[in-house]
């Protein structure tokens, strides 16, 4: 008797769900295409007609899990003032980071592969962490906290402010402790030039 046919969704996110155990438990680079096609019962043709290559499965499995992640972040219910509820996202952030480098290394392999590669899932995050200063921004401007003619364009300049505390290569190669006190002092600085802005 013949398997009824399923959807290509339920098959991408069947491929998505069993390349992410096999990356996890032997690391990206020790498995293959094939070996995910084995785990599935299906052809690396099958595999291949979802997912390009290894490359773009991965990109894929680090765009789901940056989603999940963000998503956390996107409601702000902080009932802190504008400034401080920067400083506790940022650092909720990192956190977020610092716990998958120590308990999902092998996203952190991943990313650390395709660092050098203008990736969909680096793209989408970039524009996720602009999207979340934006709404701090822009409710900070809003409760009369922040003074800022352009939350748009401040928000990416304020992403990039924080990028050694949010990009996950450069948090895997720092100590805790200093990052910490980085993000601290980063929150200070973005603080101040949002309340106070350089007159023109």
């Amino acid at each position: 008797m013949r398997r009824p046919r399923r959807k290509a969704e339920e098959t991408r996110e069947d491929i998505l769900a069993t390349a992410e155990t096999l990356f996890r438990e032997r690391g990206i680079a020790k498995c293959s295409i094939a070996d995910v096609a084995h785990a599935l019962q299906m052809s690396p043709a099958n595999v291949f007609k979802h997912f390009h290559s290894k490359a773009a499965l991965a990109d894929a499995i680090c765009d789901r899990h940056i989603s999940r992640m963000i998503g956390r972040f996107g409601t702000l219910d902080e009932p802190a003032p504008a400034p401080e509820r920067l400083a506790i996202v940022v650092r909720r952030l990192m956190e977020a980071h610092l716990q998958d480098i120590r308990e999902n290394p092998f996203l952190f392999e991943m990313i650390f592969l395709m660092s050098e590669a203008d990736l969909p899932s680096g793209r989408h995050y970039k524009a996720l962490i602009e999207d979340l200063f934006f709404d701090l921004i822009r409710q900070g401007v809003e409760s009369g906290a922040y003074k800022c003619a352009e939350p748009h364009a401040v928000s990416r300049h304020v992403a990039a402010a924080f990028a050694s505390v949010l990009h996950p290569v450069i948090l895997a190669k720092s100590d805790e402790a200093e990052l910490y006190d980085r993000c601290e002092g980063l929150a200070r600085l973005v603080n101040a030039a949002l309340q106070n802005p350089l007159v023109k």
